[in-house]
């Protein structure tokens, strides 16, 4: 099941992030070489949210990884929540549909 991690951000997120970047990444490549993590980042334009996109058998997968998040736990988030997303379309969907 694929499952998107959405992160609400502090205003001065962009001015702030670079005191807990390495070790967020760290954490984000620790969970995509695990096969957890399949691409995340940052909202552009304005830079005020992130989303990351995760393939797990349960969400509470995604919710470990956001407890312990440099960045949740440092308070440049201010609200995460998960949400189940199920796909369709594309060669890694979970649950491809093709038109009969």
């Amino acid at each position: 099941m694929h499952y998107l991690l959405i992160y609400e951000v502090v205003a001065e997120y962009a001015e702030r992030r670079s005191a807990y970047r390495s070790a967020h990444l760290a954490h984000a490549w620790a969970a995509a070489d695990r096969g957890e993590l399949l691409l995340g980042g940052a909202l552009a334009d304005p830079v005020d949210g992130a989303v990351l996109l995760f393939r797990a058998d349960s969400a509470a997968v995604v919710e470990a990884f956001a407890a312990a998040d440099p960045y949740v736990i440092n308070g440049l988030v201010t609200r995460w929540r998960v949400r189940a997303w199920t796909t369709v379309v594309g060669e890694g969907a979970t649950n491809p549909l093709r038109p009969t």
